[in-house]
């Protein structure tokens, strides 16, 4: 079962919440001086990365609040999740998406590589 982890209610399983898609989309200023490509393109695309992706989130069966989380799409291991406002997370560049981030640290900090090997 996937859990994930509501900044306000905790850690709850996956059905509690609904993916709302691409976290950090601006919203143009200026709708209607938008083409209908521009428009279109804004509505419609979205990264699909196979990796690390910041996504939107709602604890849809819960406390209804949004926030965003960063998962790794390959794993489906959530990295971390933060409040809408907040800055995106640090994410590691060698972060393979097998870990969390406190299990990430947790090793980091006793010396070892997320394969367990000691740190060089």
């Amino acid at each position: 079962m996937l859990m994930i982890t509501c900044p306000w209610c905790g850690e709850r399983e996956q059905i509690e919440f609904s993916a709302g898609g691409q976290a950090h989309i601006a919203r143009p200023e200026d709708p209607a001086k938008l083409s209908d490509e521009e428009w279109g393109a804004y509505i419609y695309v979205r990264d699909n990365p196979k990796g690390v992706h910041f996504e939107r989130w709602v604890h849809s069966h819960g406390c209804g609040k949004w926030f965003n989380a960063v998962r790794h799409t390959v794993t489906d291991v959530f990295w971390d999740v933060y409040t809408m406002g907040e800055e995106k997370p640090w994410v590691p560049e060698d972060w393979d998406g097998l870990t969390t981030r406190a299990q990430y640290e947790t090793a980091k900090t006793a010396g070892q590589t997320a394969e367990g090997g000691e740190q060089k």
